[in-house]
């Protein structure tokens, strides 16, 4: 009933809108001859004055006298005139406005009622989280165990049945705090620890952060074979340019995760990638992307002095960005470049590289909030 009291209100107040503005329309056109007329008449009694006192000769007051009643009579005429048009304006409008502020609501109301639902009772949200669980939609669950949590942070169980929906839900902020309160509350396991890295790495774009990292490790102490944190932790050498090494990773996943892992595909789709073949190749192709200095390369300088060590990386690193001039379109070669630079500790070079990846690929694109979210985790932002 509430509904409909409220949808009265709401048409007649339109209805109001529309036809007041029409009823004025004749009132105007009427008080502004009435006020021609006024003004008429006192140049009259003016006129009548002056010549009273002597200040216009009596020819020249009848002259007046009649141009100014020659201006009354046009006055009259016109407005008669205007009168009937505006009469017959003001009545056609009329009908018109009348017809459609009645049209309106009733060919509205009619819709509704044939094809709405006005019968339908309406759904709180506290009735709807009283419903059966197995007759709730997914955001209804999830209300309701935001609703219990609320009542009751301290269920680790609750936030360990939470944390994957989130993801799930790409609500991946989300995630994290609930794995963190899952692993808070009711101890570390390798499902959590995994999870909360996959949460960390989706929020920041896909990119394995620092942070991601160290859980996906967590994970492998506790259950060596998690496929996704091993699956994850390849993605990180990958992503910071050791190639070959992801690869080998991921080979070595395929000899040991069962047939019908549903891992599998994700991984023969990095090697696909990656440029690697799933039969046991564990090199890549010839046209990879430009690299920076691998951890072999800086292995291999350890026996240098600290000057040539230094030297090589340098030569290395400026050969990267020298290929990303020629080649600027490679995201995973920007994001190469930047962390040789913060592992050089040149924080004012990995800036400037970060500020030239956002400016190739733009600075409302995919790649430049991956580029982002992956300088925060090393500890960098575009600015100071």
């Amino acid at each position: 009933m509430l509904f409909w009291v409220i949808a009265a209100i709401l048409t007649l107040g339109a209805s109001l809108a529309v036809l007041l503005p029409l009823a004025g329309g004749a009132r105007s056109a009427s008080s502004s001859g009435e006020h021609d007329l006024e003004v008429y008449r006192d140049q009259l009694s003016e006129l009548d004055r002056d010549a009273a006192r002597g200040l216009i000769k009596p020819a020249e007051a009848d002259e007046a006298r009649a141009e100014i009643a020659r201006r009354i009579l046009r006055l009259d005429n016109t407005d008669q005139a205007g009168s009937a048009s505006v009469g017959r304006t003001s009545v056609a409008t009329r009908l018109v406005a009348t017809a459609a502020v009645l049209a309106v609501p009733l060919v509205s109301w009619g819709l509704y009622i044939n094809i709405g639902s006005p019968d339908l009772p309406s759904q709180p949200l506290s009735e709807r989280l009283a419903k059966n669980p197995a007759d709730s939609s997914v955001d209804e669950l999830v209300a309701r165990a935001e609703a219990h949590l609320t009542a009751n942070p301290s269920d680790g169980r609750g936030w360990d049945v939470l944390a994957p929906v989130y993801l799930r839900m790409q609500r991946f902020s989300d995630a994290v705090a609930a794995y963190r309160n899952a692993i808070r509350l009711d101890g570390d396991s390798a499902v959590r620890r995994a999870g909360l890295g996959e949460a960390i790495a989706s929020a920041a774009g896909g990119i394995v952060s620092a942070d991601a990292q160290e859980a996906f490790e967590a994970a492998l102490k506790l259950d060596p074979a998690n496929a996704k944190a091993g699956f994850y932790l390849a993605m990180a050498l990958a992503q910071e340019g050791r190639s070959k090494e992801a690869a080998a990773a991921w080979q070595a996943m395929l000899g040991t995760l069962p047939k019908d892992s549903p891992w599998r595909g994700a991984i023969e789709q990095a090697l696909a990638k990656s440029g690697s073949s799933g039969a046991g190749n564990a090199g890549v192709a010839s046209s990879e992307p430009a690299n920076g200095p691998t951890a072999g390369d800086i292995d291999a300088a350890s026996s240098m002095s600290p000057q040539d060590r230094e030297a090589m990386i340098n030569t290395m690193v400026a050969g990267l960005g020298e290929k990303l001039r020629q080649n600027p379109r490679d995201p995973e070669g920007w994001m190469r470049l930047v962390r040789s630079y913060i592992v050089l500790g040149k924080a004012d070079q990995a800036r400037e590289a970060l500020s030239r990846a956002i400016a190739v690929f733009g600075a409302d694109s995919d790649e430049a909030r991956k580029f982002t979210a992956f300088a925060a985790s090393l500890g960098l932002t575009a600015t100071q």
